[in-house]
């Protein structure tokens, strides 16, 4: 993903946000705020972005978005349950009225045969809805493009929330 489809795909969602009125906040690990740097290079995000959170480490994602330990110890960090719970822990503890969270092995170490490096999760939660979870299998990407694709996959995801 280019640089200039990243402010165009986070234009857009502000855009959106904005005619609807809605906040946004971002849960990171893996990408660690590069999808709330993609939306806060935006002028005028002040508006409709409120805050974002990076938790890479499981103490963190426990501390500030409530993950639960139990969660994170049957399933892992890199895990649709604890995407989900970053998500719903983001509006929980923001003014938001939806959030992307994003975990996963960007490389170029740290992945295994159950959870290989590209393996991203993602999550988008929106008040009064069920919150939505997709799986990504980047593969032998560098740590800059998976990075870089997670952003992108994050960014939509919020555009179809928000069109929903």
């Amino acid at each position: 993903m280019t640089e200039t489809e990243t402010h165009d795909d986070a234009a857009a969602l502000l855009a959106e946000c904005r005619e609807l009125k809605l906040v946004v906040a971002t849960a990171e690990s893996c990408t660690g705020g590069l999808v709330a740097a993609a939306i806060t290079d935006i002028p005028g995000s002040s508006d409709i972005f409120d805050r974002g959170f990076v938790t890479y480490s499981n103490k963190a994602k426990q501390e500030m978005l409530g993950v639960a330990a139990r969660t994170l110890l049957q399933f892992g960090a890199v895990s649709a349950q604890t995407a989900i719970e970053m998500a719903e822990g983001a509006l929980k503890h923001s003014r938001a009225d939806l959030a992307a969270s994003i975990t996963g092995v960007a490389g170029p170490g740290g992945g295994t045969a159950q959870k290989p490096v590209g393996l991203v999760h993602f999550a988008c939660a929106r008040r009064g809805r069920e919150t939505v979870h997709v799986e990504r299998r980047f593969g032998a990407l560098s740590r800059h493009e998976i990075r870089a694709a997670s952003v992108k996959q994050a960014l939509n995801m919020l555009l179809e929330t928000v069109r929903i």
